[in-house]
C-alpha cells in the first residue's frame, strides 16, 4: 500500500488463529486460483497450508462482518426506569418537569438526553375516531372567506386576488356565495344581508373563523373561567338586528367548521378552474348560475340528500327576516380630492361642486355610502364592488366639458368611470402594418 502501511487483517472461517492472513495475501490466493493454479501450487508459492488455501478459495472475497456495538454507558441509565414509570402513569408530564425531578435525584446529564428518551417511551395519545357533528334544521350556519387568484379578460395584463365569501347552512348544506374584492367590515356586513335575503331567513347561530372582521380578541379570564370572545361591534349589531348568535371556533381547529371549509375545494375544482371571466360582475353571474344549476340541486355526498330539497325542509325553521332594513353605520372622516371625489374602500365617490369644506364625514352602510358636510347630508351613493371605480352622482358636476369616453351610465343616471386604459381593443398586426406603410408614404418628399 502507499506509504508502506500494512494491509488490514481478516479473521479466517472458524476463527482459528493459525489461519489468519492479510487482505493482500488473500487477494493473491484468489488471483492465482483465477490463473488456473492448483491448490497445491498456490500453497507452495504462498507458504500457506493447503487447507487454508482451499478454505479461502471456497469463501471468496467477502466484506468483513461486524457484530453489534456494545452500548456505552449513559448518565441517564440509572434513571430510565423512573422516567418510564412516570410517563406511563402520567403521559402529560413535560420534559422540563421531569428534568427537575431527576436533578433532585442526582442526575447530572443534559436536557436533550431526557427528551430523546421520553420520545421513545412516552405512550402515544389515543386520538380515537372523529365524530361527525350534525345540527338540527335552522340551528347553525358557517361563514368563511377563501382566496382565489384570477385574471379577468377585461384586464389580461393585471392579475388580481378576489375573495369568496361563503355561508353554508349546517343541516341542508345549502351554499350561498359571492366573490368580492375586499375582506373589510362593510363587505362582510353587506354579504350577510344579501345571504339572509336570498335564503329568506336567518340561522339561529353563525360559526366564524377568527377573522378580524368578526373576532377582535379574547377578554380577560375571571375566577378561573375560560376567557370570552370579543366580537366586532358592528357584527354584534348585525347579530342583534337579525337575531342570530355569533360563535367563534377554536384557534387552529378548521375541522370545527368543516361544512364551509370543504365546499371551497368543491367550488374551486368544479366551478372556478378552466373558466374565463370578464370582470367581477361576470364572475359572480357565472357563480350564481352554477350554484342554482349544479351545486345546490346535487345529491350531497355526506347527507345523501338533495341539497335544495333539504333546504325546503330547513327553511321553515330559519328565523324570520326583520321588517326594518339593517342600518348600522361605520363613520369615517375623509378628505375631498382635487377632482371632488372621496375615497372609500378603494373606490371613489363624488361630492357636489358646491361643497365648501375639504374634509367630510362618511357613513358606510351595508348597501349605501352617505357623505355629510357639517352634519348635513350632501351625497348618497350605492356601494361599488371591486376597486378603482369612480361614481359621479347626477347633478354633482355642472358645465363640465369632459368627454364621456370611459364612462358607463349607472341605473340612476349616474356615471361610473373606469380607469383609463383598462380595456384595449384587440387588433390584428396587419392593421398596424398598414398604418405604418401609410405614414411612411406621407413622410416621403
Amino acid at each position: 500500500m502507499p506509504g508502506g502501511g500494512e494491509l488490514p487483517m481478516l479473521l479466517p472461517i472458524g476463527g482459528r488463529s493459525s489461519a489468519v492472513i492479510k487482505l493482500g495475501e488473500m487477494i493473491m490466493i484468489l488471483d492465482l486460483h483465477r490463473q488456473g493454479l492448483s491448490v497445491s501450487a498456490i500453497a507452495r508459492q504462498s507458504g500457506f497450508d493447503r487447507k487454508t488455501v482451499r478454505r479461502y478459495i471456497e469463501r471468496g472475497l467477502e466484506p468483513p462482518r461486524y457484530g453489534p456495538r456494545k452500548p456505552r454507558p449513559r448518565l441517564l441509565d440509572p434513571y430510565t426506569a423512573y422516567l418510564r414509570q412516570r410517563v406511563t402513569a402520567w403521559p402529560g408530564l413535560t420534559g422540563t418537569r421531569l428534568l427537575r425531578e431527576l436533578r433532585a435525584l442526582g442526575y447530572t446529564g443534559g436536557y436533550s438526553a431526557v427528551t430523546d428518551y421520553l420520545r421513545e417511551v412516552r405512550p402515544s395519545p389515543d386520538k380515537g375516531y372523529e365524530v361527525r357533528f350534525e345540527t338540527p334544521p335552522g340551528l347553525q350556519g358557517e361563514v368563511d372567506f377563501a382566496q382565489f387568484p384570477v385574471v379577468f379578460t377585461d384586464e389580461p395584463e393585471r392579475p388580481r386576488v378576489v375573495w369568496l365569501f361563503s355561508l353554508v347552512l349546517g343541516y341542508s348544506r345549502l351554499i350561498w356565495a359571492r366573490f368580492v374584492a375586499h375582506q373589510d367590515l362593510a363587505t362582510v356586513l353587506r354579504c350577510h344581508v344579501a345571504a339572509f335575503e336570498a335564503m329568506g331567513g336567518v340561522p339561529g347561530e353563525l360559526l366564524y373563523d377568527r377573522m378580524k372582521t368578526a373576532v377582535i380578541g379574547e377578554g380577560e379570564a375571571t375566577d378561573g373561567e375560560r376567557r370570552g370572545i370579543v366580537y366586532n361591534r358592528a357584527l354584534v349589531d348585525l347579530a342583534r338586528h337579525y337575531g342570530f348568535h355569533p360563535r367563534a371556533c377554536l384557534p387552529f381547529r378548521a375541522k370545527t367548521k368543516g361544512k364551509v371549509e370543504r365546499p371551497f375545494r368543491y367550488v374551486r375544482e368544479d366551478f372556478f378552474l378552466a373558466r374565463s371571466f370578464r370582470n367581477l360582475d361576470d364572475l359572480n353571474e357565472q357563480l350564481c348560475r352554477w350554484l342554482d344549476g349544479v351545486a345546490n340541486p346535487r345529491v350531497h355526498a355526506t347527507t345523501r340528500r338533495v341539497v335544495s330539497e333539504a333546504f325546503a325542509e330547513e327553511k321553515p325553521h330559519l328565523l324570520a327576516l326583520p321588517l326594518a332594513p339593517f342600518r348600522a353605520v361605520l363613520r369615517l372622516e375623509r378628505r375631498i380630492s382635487r377632482e371632488g371625489m372621496v375615497s372609500v374602500g378603494g373606490n371613489f365617490y363624488s361630492v357636489p361642486d358646491a361643497t365648501r369644506r375639504r374634509t367630510v364625514e362618511v357613513h358606510t352602510l351595508a348597501q349605501e355610502i352617505r357623505i355629510f358636510e357639517d352634519g348635513e347630508l350632501i351625497a348618497t351613493h350605492p356601494v361599488l364592488e371591486g376597486r378603482h371605480q369612480r361614481r359621479v352622482a347626477p347633478g354633482h358636476r355642472k358645465g363640465t366639458a369632459r368627454s364621456d369616453s370611459g364612462r358607463r351610465p349607472g341605473s340612476d343616471g349616474s356615471a361610473v368611470v373606469g380607469r383609463t386604459g383598462d380595456v384595449v381593443a384587440q387588433r390584428s398586426l396587419e392593421v398596424y402594418d398598414a398604418v405604418a406603410r401609410r405614414l411612411a408614404q406621407e413622410c416621403r418628399p
